[in-house]
C-alpha cells in the first residue's frame, strides 16, 4: 500500500484561519475528504475551523479528533436563521476565508462569508448537471472566488453550467494511508467471504444505487462461465459487493434469476474495506455516473487490477491499461469480455495491480492535497506562497486545461 503524509505549511508563511462548512449529518466519502483536509491543515500548522450541523456524526468526529469545530443547524438553503449564526461564528472565531464542502453548506457559507466579509471558496465533487440561472450566477459569479472541482469531469460540469472558467480550479480528491492498511491475514478474510482455494475473487464496494451500476455488474458476471457454469461446478470465478442501500433487493433477486447463486453475495455495509480489498484479486467498479471514485483509488491503492467504467472522474483517475481496464457505462458486453480477460490472465492481473500504488503515489496522497488548497487560499488573500517553503500547487490545476 501507498504512504504519506501531510506537507508543512512552511517556515515564514502565517497560519492560516479558514472555516470549513459542511451541513450534512451523516459521514459519507465527502466527510472522508474534509476531515483529510482539516487534520492536514492542523498538522502543517494552520488553524482550521470545521463547521457542522448539532448531533451530525461529522461533530462527534471533531470531538474525538479534538478538531476546533463549532455546531450550526443548517436546515434548508432558505435558513437565513443559519446565515445570521455562521457570520457570527466566522466574525467571533476570526475567520478570514470561508471554505463551503456540500451544496446547502457552499450556499449558506458564501451568503455568511460576504455577510462577514471575508471571501469564500468551495469544493464541487458531484458530476452531475450545474443548472443556468440567477442564483448559480450569482453563487459562482459573485459569492465565490474560487470553485475546486475534485475531478476534471467535475470541473467541464461547472464550465457547461456557465462558470467561468478563470474561476474553477482542478484538485484531485485523495486517498488516506491509513484506510489502506487491512487488519486481517488476507487467507482469513477469503475463508470468512466463502472464496475457495484458486477462485478469483472480484470485489465492488458503494452504496447500492443505480447510478453505481451494480445491475450492470450482475448481468456481466451471469453472463460468463466463469461465475456461473453449466455443469453446476465450483465457479472460477465469484464476486463480493460491499455496501447497502435502496436497490439491494433488487439485486438480490437479479444475482438468483441470473443463476450467480452462490457465486455473487451482497454483503451489506462493512467496516472491514481494507480487509476486503486485500483479499480481492480484481475490483470492479461499473458506475453509471461518478465524480471522482474514491473506493477504485483505494482499490489501486492496494494494488488490484481495476475494472471501471469510463465515466466522469472514474475514467480519469484509472489509466486504462495501466492500472486496469476501463468500459463504456451500462455496456455488459464489454464489461463482462474486460471480466473475462482478469480472471483469465492472472499476469495481467498482477501488471495493472503492480501500476496501482504508483499511479495514486503520484497524483492522490493528502500531502497534495493540503498543498495545492493551501496555495488556492493564499492566493485568493493575496498572500504568495513563501519562496522555497511547502505548500505550491502540485495536485491544482486551472480547469480549463486540466491534461493529464
Amino acid at each position: 500500500p501507498v504512504t504519506g503524509t501531510p506537507a508543512a505549511a512552511g517556515r515564514g508563511a502565517p497560519p492560516l484561519r479558514v472555516a470549513h462548512v459542511d451541513a450534512e449529518t451523516g459521514f459519507s466519502g465527502g466527510e472522508v475528504q474534509v476531515f483529510l483536509l482539516v487534520e492536514g491543515l492542523r498538522a502543517a500548522g494552520h488553524r482550521p475551523l470545521l463547521v457542522v450541523p448539532p448531533g451530525s456524526r461529522a461533530a462527534a468526529e471533531a470531538r474525538a479528533r479534538g478538531l476546533e469545530h463549532a455546531e450550526v443547524p443548517m436546515r434548508n438553503d432558505l435558513d437565513l436563521r443559519a446565515v445570521g449564526r455562521l457570520a457570527r461564528v466566522f466574525r467571533e472565531r476570526g475567520v478570514e476565508l470561508v471554505h463551503g464542502h456540500t451544496g446547502r453548506a457552499t450556499w449558506l457559507g458564501a451568503l455568511a462569508a460576504r455577510r462577514a466579509g471575508v471571501p469564500a471558496v468551495s469544493t464541487r465533487r458531484m458530476d452531475r448537471e450545474v443548472k443556468r440561472g440567477l442564483r448559480n450566477r450569482w453563487l459562482y459569479g459573485s459569492l465565490l472566488a474560487r470553485t475546486a472541482a475534485i475531478s476534471p469531469a467535475v470541473a467541464e460540469c461547472l464550465r457547461a453550467g456557465g462558470v467561468d472558467p478563470a474561476r474553477v480550479e482542478l484538485i484531485w480528491s485523495t486517498v488516506d494511508p491509513r484506510r489502506l492498511e487491512a487488519a486481517r491475514p488476507r487467507g482469513d478474510v477469503r475463508a470468512e467471504l466463502g472464496v475457495g482455494e484458486g477462485q478469483v475473487l472480484v470485489l465492488a464496494v458503494g452504496a447500492l444505487h443505480a447510478r453505481k451500476g451494480f445491475d450492470v455488474l450482475l448481468a456481466a458476471c451471469g453472463g460468463l462461465p466463469a461465475f456461473a457454469p453449466a455443469d453446476g461446478a465450483d465457479p472460477r470465478a465469484v464476486l463480493r459487493i460491499a455496501g447497502d442501500g435502496p436497490e439491494r433487493a433488487a439485486l438480490e433477486a437479479a444475482a438468483r434469476a441470473r443463476g450467480l447463486d452462490p457465486a455473487a453475495v451482497l454483503l451489506g455495509s462493512r467496516a472491514d474495506v481494507p480487509d476486503l480489498l486485500a483479499a480481492a484479486d480484481v475490483f470492479a467498479m461499473p458506475s453509471r455516473r461518478e465524480g471522482l471514485g474514491i473506493a477504485a483509488l483505494e482499490a489501486m491503492g492496494h494494488g488490484r487490477a481495476i475494472v471501471a467504467s469510463g465515466v466522469g472522474g472514474l475514467g480519469e483517475a484509472v489509466l486504462d491499461g495501466v492500472t486496469g481496464l476501463l468500459v463504456p457505462p451500462a455496456a455488459v458486453e464489454p464489461l463482462a469480455a474486460a471480466l473475462a480477460r482478469l480472471v483469465d490472465d492472472a499476469e495481467l492481473r498482477a501488471r495493472l495491480g503492480a501500476a496501482g500504488p504508483r499511479r495514486v503515489a503520484e497524483a492522490f496522497l493528502p500531502d497534495r492535497m493540503v498543498a495545492a488548497y493551501t496555495d488556492l487560499y493564499r492566493r485568493v488573500l493575496g498572500r504568495a506562497t513563501p519562496a522555497g517553503t511547502a505548500g505550491g500547487n502540485p495536485a491544482a490545476e486551472v480547469a480549463g486545461d486540466p491534461g493529464r
